[in-house]
């Protein structure tokens, strides 16, 4: 029989400190996200480009230089051939396609996963759908050339503007599981390219939070705002969970969802389906009126996904690239933490407590 152990284990590594970091800070009880330095709703102004960067030197890694979208090697087209024809999911075809990437050094992984990221999921939705890949155009930046290489049209200004928004949001995030893994990997000695294949597994689990497709069924179940209180009253009394609303870590709103909220209202005025952004505004409000009625006092609010979706699929994107996209961005904090933890030269290896049997 099991043996009682007087140590207790934290099976989560809830509320545990596992490093320190300049990179990102997340309070959840005032709703604040500190990224490099800046507060999200400043770093949302910039290029994607000069989040990676500002990330990288904040972690030490400016060797690396500007990213830019990069040509795929013939091993790594050739693999997503294979597994298009396959049928392959988007997630499953990016973490097999992430780990035939080789690079010299660790500034020369960054550079290269970051501006490979974006054409190996590009590269991916084209061959699904029957087409050709397309070659980054030298001339655009990391987002426009992943709507471009997407769609194999001149991606319009605010369609880009809103991706380099959604970029700079989920560019990084604390200590979540993807980069906790991906930490954990390069504090073995490993390569950059191990940690952020690594990353990718992790991200691929529905627990992390990087698929914000569901939010948006969602709002298209409902289809029109007078049907919104009958359909969420009706999930509610089911006990169902309102997908876009509610955060394991943020109490309050989500302060992404607010900068992601004005980048889509942006972008949807000046290049996009007015009125499915319409629909989801009346669907969210609708929303929170009726969790404060059902469940006073929890502070579900607006999160990430919900407006995560509204802009992903105003770009065009299907909802199987959601998180491969969602990857995209966050390779920025998966790369920089990594440099992070290069430095630190110190193996991350945790405790456990045992509670098997023990010989006679």
């Amino acid at each position: 029989m099991a043996t009682q152990s007087p140590i207790r284990a934290n099976t989560g590594l809830e509320g545990v400190v596992a490093a320190e970091t300049r990179l990102s800070m997340v309070d959840g009880e005032r709703g604040e996200l500190i990224v490099a330095g800046y507060q999200i709703e400043q770093l949302a102004e910039r290029s994607f480009e000069d989040v990676v960067e500002l990330l990288w030197d904040a972690a030490g890694g400016a060797a690396a230089g500007r990213p830019r979208a990069v040509t795929l090697p013939e091993a790594t087209l050739a693999l997503l051939r294979a597994a298009a024809a396959r049928r392959t999911e988007p997630m499953d075809a990016l973490r097999m396609a992430a780990g035939t990437l080789t690079a010299a050094d660790d500034a020369a992984a960054a550079s290269l996963l970051v501006g490979s990221f974006p054409t190996i999921v590009a590269a991916y939705s084209r061959l699904r759908a029957g087409r050709e890949p397309l070659e980054p155009r030298a001339e655009w930046g990391l987002a426009a050339n992943y709507l471009y290489m997407s769609t194999g049209a001149e991606p319009h200004p605010e369609l880009v503007r809103g991706l380099e928004t959604y970029f700079a949001t989920v560019a990084d995030h604390g200590l979540n599981a993807s980069t906790f893994a991906a930490r954990v990997i390069v504090s073995t000695g490993a390569d950059f390219v191990s940690a952020v294949t690594g990353a990718v597994g992790a991200l691929k689990g529905p627990l992390h939070g990087g698929a914000p497709g569901p939010a948006l069924d969602m709002v298209f179940e409902i289809g029109e705002a007078s049907r919104a209180e009958l359909v969420l009253r009706r999930k509610l009394e089911r006990g169902e969970r309102l997908m876009g609303f509610g955060h394991r870590v943020y109490r309050v709103r989500d302060p992404r969802a607010d900068v992601l909220a004005a980048a889509a209202e942006r972008m949807f005025a000046r290049a996009g389906d007015a009125r499915l952004y319409e629909l989801a505004r009346s669907v969210e409000a609708t929303a929170l009126r009726l969790l404060e009625e059902y469940k006073p006092g929890r502070r579900l609010k607006t999160n990430v996904e919900f407006y995560t979706a509204l802009l992903l699929c105003g770009l065009g994107l299907d909802t199987s690239f959601f998180t491969p996209t969602f990857a995209i961005g966050r390779i920025a904090g998966w790369t920089a933490h990594c440099f992070e933890q290069r430095a630190l030269a110190k193996l991350i290896r945790p405790q456990s407590v045992y509670v098997g049997r023990r010989p006679a």
